[in-house]
């Protein structure tokens, strides 16, 4: 299953001061781009909060490519790479719209804690969200 593209018009208040995107941005957009993700799979935040799942980011990872400017519009584009029921790391990849040029890649790991901050489970108590993400991961012929 692939996801719908992200799309971020980029803001004023995003640019700094050599009048480009700020390079901390890129992670806001990698996270708006999650939480859609998320709630393509019929699963957001909120729904999963609501069970009392938290998923903490563990680590980040962004390299930048090329520069953003106010008033471009960019692509977010993210695959969920690899996911075994307790973590999982979603890649991205942030294009221009116009023009495709590719402007950034990245990666985010995170894991499914409890409010308490104990590991959970998705295979084995939340079954139905567990085969949502499954159906998502690149297939091993690829």
């Amino acid at each position: 299953m692939g996801f719908r593209v992200y799309e971020h018009k980029t803001q004023y208040y995003e640019t700094d001061q050599m009048g480009i995107i700020h390079h901390s941005n890129y992670i806001r957009w990698f996270e708006e781009a999650r939480c859609d993700m998320m709630e393509q799979l019929g699963m957001g935040y909120k729904r999963m909060e609501e069970c009392g799942i938290i998923s903490p980011v563990l680590s980040m990872y962004c390299e930048y490519k090329s520069m953003t400017r106010f008033g471009d519009t960019v692509e977010v584009q993210c695959i969920l790479k690899e996911y075994n029921g307790i973590k999982m790391t979603v890649e991205y990849s942030v294009t221009d719209k116009m023009t495709g040029e590719l402007r950034c890649v990245g990666e985010s790991r995170h894991c499914f804690l409890s409010r308490e901050g104990r590991p959970v489970s998705l295979k084995k108590q939340y079954i139905e969200m567990d085969k949502a993400f499954r159906r998502c991961l690149p297939s091993k012929e690829e």
